[in-house]
């Protein structure tokens, strides 16, 4: 692999990343998808993995991806909200909320508490010695929330 194929693959990476910001993750994946093909780059595999998981719907292997770059690189926020972006694609917010937490916990990233903000954090269970799931609680929890005692 030369010198130009190297920028290439960099100048390719830089635009799939842009694609992201502007939500076209479609243009994302073909763009990082030729950018790894003049050279394997573990770093991109994230960017990578999310755009698997949102365009193809392949999120185990999207998560796999995510993982092999953070692996790579604990401290890079970037992969931590693609790990958890992933998840949120995959439905399990749980596991979305763990890897932002991780990731606001190892580098304190802006974007990251953004995105917990938003997410929001969910309310204490109404009978606290039931488990989240318990029908009382749930039930009882729709009733307080429409009368707006909750």
């Amino acid at each position: 692999m030369g010198p130009q194929s190297v920028d290439e693959a960099a100048r390719e990476f830089q635009r799939a990343v842009q694609d992201i910001a502007e939500d076209n993750s479609l243009g994302a994946l073909a763009r990082l998808e030729r950018a790894l093909r003049f050279g394997d780059n573990r770093r991109w595999h994230s960017y990578l993995g999310y755009c698997i998981a949102r365009e193809r719907g392949q999120v185990r292997k999207g998560i796999d991806l995510c993982l092999s770059s953070l692996e790579l690189e604990p401290d890079n926020p970037e992969h931590y909200l693609n790990l958890g972006k992933v998840h949120l694609i995959g439905g399990n917010k749980d596991d979305a909320l763990r890897v932002f937490r991780d990731g606001m916990t190892r580098t304190g990233n802006a974007a990251l508490a953004d995105l917990l903000e938003r997410l929001g954090t969910r309310k204490p269970p109404v009978i606290s010695f039931l488990s989240r799931d318990n029908f009382l609680n749930r039930f009882l929890g729709l009733i307080l929330v429409r009368m707006g005692l909750r």
